[in-house]
């Protein structure tokens, strides 16, 4: 009895050193998921610009793409006020007068649509496309240089002419055109063919005289 106490007492520490000499590892606490996630930069303020502070705005040009002063140093085009004219949409080409073996051809440029300007500079009548001032405003030919620019031959104020394609010329025989002599929105037409009046931009307005 007693060695078998012994046995089992021998056994029981054997047992207990086999338990209590393995190594065991500390177990770490698992980091909180939310502090896995980055933290965005608190948003800044946007700067308030102070006043006067914003670019200026582009005043308007004398010769839309071009500028300066065009042929004999005419500005005619830096007097034109407010309100400033929407730029040009089309051209009005008529018959002024004729005489002999020619034609004198007139050319109105015209804004919009936009009735509230038409209205605004004095045309009444509910149009939505009007002149870029009244018959006789002391500004007209200054707001009209403004829209419609120089002519490519010439360099004065106002449209360029040509017939079927061609430029004008000083001379000619058949179909050709001649620029007026004083104002470059009037234009002289020989023969028959399509006349057209062109403004800076590209807009042009037409007549075919038959």
């Amino acid at each position: 009895m007693r060695f078998h106490a012994l046995a089992l007492a021998t056994a029981g520490l054997l047992a207990s050193g086999c338990h209590g000499g393995a190594k065991t590892t500390p177990t770490q606490p698992l980091p909180d998921a939310a502090s896995l996630i980055p933290v965005a930069p608190a948003p800044q303020p946007s700067a308030t610009p102070t006043p006067g502070s914003e670019p200026p705005l582009e005043p308007l040009p004398a010769v839309p793409g071009g500028g300066g002063a065009g042929a004999g140093g005419d500005t005619s085009g830096a007097g034109c006020g407010a309100p400033v004219p929407p730029a040009v949409s089309r051209f009005n080409v008529k018959i002024q007068a004729s005489g002999g073996d020619r034609l004198l051809l007139d050319s109105t440029p015209l804004v919009g649509p936009d009735a509230a300007y038409c209205k605004l500079i004095g045309f009444s009548d509910g149009r939505s496309f009007c002149p870029v001032r009244t018959e006789g405003s002391a500004d007209r030919q200054a707001c009209e240089a403004a829209r419609v620019g120089r002519a490519s031959d010439t360099g004065r104020a106002g449209p360029t002419w040509t017939v079927d394609g061609r430029p004008c010329a000083s001379s000619g025989s058949g179909t050709w055109c001649q620029n007026h002599g004083e104002n470059q929105y009037l234009a002289w037409a020989y023969g028959s063919g399509t006349f057209r009046a062109c403004a800076a931009s590209g807009v042009c307005g037409e007549i075919t005289v038959e």
